[in-house]
């Protein structure tokens, strides 16, 4: 689950982690009256879409090729004058009704978005600081160690990517145990190694114990401060927040529901999400139910070897039932770029003669305009093959799951040439 940059900063001031002063907007109007609300001076608006380079991004509307606005975003063509960045800089409330004016209703288009862009709905307009130096912080779980680390960066503001690739040297890393949090010496470990001394090493140590214990407390998957700044007057901000929670914590959080923009979130993933169907899009076309996510990635990697590209990962889990299955169908076949579907189902929990019932059943509720491929193995298989083979529908049954992979790709290649 994401959040918006507004979001994460409201939930870091509750948790005691310095952020710079923002109001969010949805209007140009508003943007003016933040700007005075928030006390004038420099401030920054700032298009809140989920996705990072938004600095270099570009706001555009539907008269723009998105093939250049990528190019542009990406430093590979140069801007044209004019062209609205995602973030800007003002002095004053009319230069902030008309940077927010720039970017609500826009497309931005950055290098993480891809030419395709986000929709601009809000803007949060905060205040700008002097900036001294700017830093970079992170919060992940690291599989190696099983549990969160501490990544922090002198090359803060630029892409972390690039510095790991290039200077992994600077970047320093401090595993954390969940049960002590960031303890004191770590702290002053890392300040040390961002260069922090006198007060504002003190004050970046408050700032990253706080960080690390609102991280494990709202149990987030990734936390990135990019960049961290430290101010003339030795404050240390978080001047943009990158913030992701652990789905499968969601029953510890429940308030966070009402943080989902399902603006930016992929419709079909949100659709199988509320019946419980663990779905992720892809950008092939053959379509994959299966039971178990092990053997859907299996699926999807013998699709791949024998020249197909799946349409998705859909994991049915070990007892799905028939309006779950049904369900999944229509997600699948809601795409229009779909040219075949592959069920693909071990039985062991899930019976398999259970699963030829509710195929059987779909297949009469929904029109399949596809080719359909069916492999089922496991408990009562052959039964189930036979009440497919002979229910008279047009479903290709499978033996294995290389069978099943070269049937479906066969079948997508027929129906889309």
């Amino acid at each position: 689950m994401k959040v918006h940059e507004y979001q994460a900063k409201e939930l870091l001031a509750k948790a005691g982690v310095a952020v710079p002063a923002g109001i969010v907007v949805s209007t140009p109007a508003e943007a003016a009256k933040a700007y005075e609300e928030l006390g004038g001076g420099l401030v920054v608006v700032k298009a809140q879409v989920h996705a990072g380079g938004r600095g270099k991004g570009v706001a555009i509307g539907p008269e723009v090729d998105r093939a250049e606005a990528l190019a542009i975003a990406s430093g590979q063509k140069p801007r044209p004058d004019g062209m609205a960045k995602g973030v800007q800089l003002v002095k004053s409330a009319a230069d902030a009704e008309k940077a927010a004016a720039s970017l609500l209703g826009k497309t931005l288009v950055t290098y993480q978005t891809g030419a395709e862009g986000q929709k601009i709905k809000k803007v949060l307009v905060t205040v700008g600081h002097d900036i001294a130096r700017e830093l970079y912080l992170g919060l992940a779980i690291d599989r190696n160690h099983k549990r969160p680390v501490v990544m922090a960066s002198t090359e803060g503001g630029v892409e972390i990517e690039k510095v790991a690739e290039e200077t992994p040297e600077k970047i320093v890393r401090e595993p954390v145990d969940v049960g002590l949090g960031l303890l004191d010496f770590q702290a002053r470990k890392i300040c040390k190694a961002l260069g922090l001394t006198g007060a504002t090493a003190k004050n970046g140590a408050v700032f990253l114990k706080n960080f690390v214990k609102f991280f494990i407390d709202s149990d987030a998957s990734l936390a990135e401060i990019n960049p961290l700044i430290v101010t003339d007057k030795g404050e240390v901000l978080a001047l943009d927040c990158k913030l992701n929670f652990d789905d499968n914590a969601s029953f510890r959080h429940k308030d966070y529901a009402a943080l989902i923009d399902e603006d930016e979130e992929d419709p079909a993933e949100l659709r199988a999400g509320r019946s419980g169907l663990s779905y992720v899009s892809l950008d092939g076309d053959i379509a994959c139910l299966v039971n178990g996510a092990g053997l859907a990635m299996s699926t999807m990697d013998l699709i791949k070897y024998h020249g197909g590209e799946p349409a998705n990962f859909l994991d049915v889990g070990g007892g799905a039932a028939k309006d779950q299955v049904l369900e999944a169908f229509r997600i699948l076949l809601s795409s229009d770029k779909v040219n075949a579907v592959l069920v693909n189902i071990f039985g062991g929990i899930m019976q398999c003669d259970i699963i030829a019932a509710a195929l059987l059943a779909a297949y009469d509720e929904i029109d399949f305009r596809v080719p359909l491929v069916v492999r089922l193995e496991g408990t009562n298989s052959d039964l189930g093959k036979e009440m497919l083979e002979k229910s008279g529908r047009k479903i290709i049954t499978a033996d294995g799951l290389t069978d099943a992979a070269q049937k479906v790709v066969a079948a997508a290649k027929k129906q889309a040439g």
